[in-house]
């Protein structure tokens, strides 16, 4: 059964309704971390809190090519930002 199209939650910008994610799109089916967005993600944003988080503990935000940079940026203005890695390589190069 297919679930039917739905608009991003911030869609006010453009309007473009983005269909849910297809299993197998992308690495493992990993789907982008950006608000509202359902496309498969191809990044991996690497980050911790050092005031919550072990110096090697790493946490996971993914993100497809749209949305790499502004999460990217929400992380490092932060100074959460450890890495940025293909997704591929979080799964071990499995797609």
């Amino acid at each position: 059964m297919r679930t039917a199209c739905r608009p991003r939650p911030d869609a006010e910008d453009d309007g473009r309704v983005l269909p849910p994610p297809t299993p197998g799109d992308g690495p493992a089916g990993l789907v982008c971390s950006g608000r509202g967005c359902r496309r498969p993600a191809t990044w991996g944003l690497l980050w911790n809190n050092p005031r919550l988080h072990d110096a090697e503990r790493r946490k996971t935000w993914l993100a497809c090519d749209e949305h790499r940079e502004r999460l990217s940026t929400h992380l490092q203005v932060r100074g959460f930002l450890r890495d940025v890695v293909p997704a591929a390589d979080l799964t071990g190069g499995r797609s």
